[in-house]
């Protein structure tokens, strides 16, 4: 993606991020080093599944939040530097925490639409 839009892409999808309150949401988080290489092999996974009933933006550490039963995840506004839609209601972000330290989140809506 494009790094000007991208600002503008991550913040579409925040904004109309309510059509999915009360769907099963899957979040597949994996860590890498490589931005190169996203081998699925080498990449640290973790998987929970929950049906999101809000969301929200932390200002103060820039932050945003979805939120379901038992089950709190943030994506760092600040650190995204790509996300893309691979099919319809699947989005994947990645965020750079520090040289050669990604995490990838690949969201899935089970939308009823």
């Amino acid at each position: 993606m494009n790094a000007e839009d991208l600002p503008a892409t991550v913040l579409a999808f925040f904004e109309n991020i309510e059509k999915y309150y009360g769907c099963k949401t899957e979040i597949t988080e994996g860590l890498f080093s490589e931005i190169d290489n996203l081998d699925n092999h080498l990449t640290t996974w973790s998987l929970s599944e929950f049906d999101l009933v809000r969301s929200a933006y932390r200002k103060k550490g820039l932050k945003f939040m979805m939120e379901g039963a038992n089950r709190y995840y943030e994506i760092s506004a600040d650190k995204i530097i790509d996300l893309k839609q691979p099919g319809r209601h699947k989005y994947e972000f990645i965020e750079q925490y520090g040289l050669g330290v990604y995490r990838i989140t690949k969201i899935r809506f089970h939308s009823k639409y």
